[in-house]
C-alpha cells in the first residue's frame, strides 16, 4: 500500500498546457458573439424578403457585408474550438485525432465558402 499524498499521485500526469488559453479564446470569441449576432440579425433582416437585385445592392454595401463576413469568421471559430472540447472529452486514442482533424477541416472550410460568398456578391 502507497501512501501517496494528492500532488504526488498528481505529478507525472501532464499538464493542461494550453487549457487556460483555449478558455479564454472561447470567452473572447462568446462576447463577440454577442456583439455580432444582433447586428448580423438585423442587416439580414433588412435584406429579407427582397428581390435578388436588391439583396445584392445591400450587400454591395461594406457595413452588411463586413457584419456578415465578421460573424461568419468568429462564429466558425467558436464552433470549433467547441466541439475541440466535446471531441477531447469524448473520444480517445486515433480516432480523437482523425475527428479533430476532420473537424477542423470542416468548420474552416465552412468559413471559407461563406466568405468567398460574401465576397463574391459584395464585389
Amino acid at each position: 500500500m502507497a501512501y501517496l499524498t494528492d500532488r504526488k499521485r498528481a505529478n507525472g500526469l501532464g499538464s493542461a498546457k494550453s487549457g487556460t488559453a483555449h478558455f479564454w479564446a472561447m470567452k473572447v470569441s462568446s462576447v463577440a458573439l454577442l456583439v455580432l449576432i444582433p447586428l448580423f440579425v438585423f442587416t439580414f433582416g433588412a435584406a429579407l424578403g427582397g428581390s435578388y437585385e436588391e439583396v445584392l445592392a445591400y450587400y454591395s454595401r461594406p457595413f452588411p457585408a463586413i457584419v456578415a463576413a465578421l460573424t461568419l469568421i468568429v462564429g466558425f471559430k467558436h464552433f470549433n474550438d467547441g466541439v475541440q472540447v466535446l471531441i477531447e472529452d469524448y473520444v480517445h486514442g486515433l480516432p480523437q485525432k482523425i475527428a479533430l482533424i476532420g473537424m477542423t477541416c470542416v468548420s474552416y472550410g465552412a468559413a471559407a465558402i461563406g466568405i468567398f460568398a460574401i465576397a463574391r456578391i459584395a464585389l
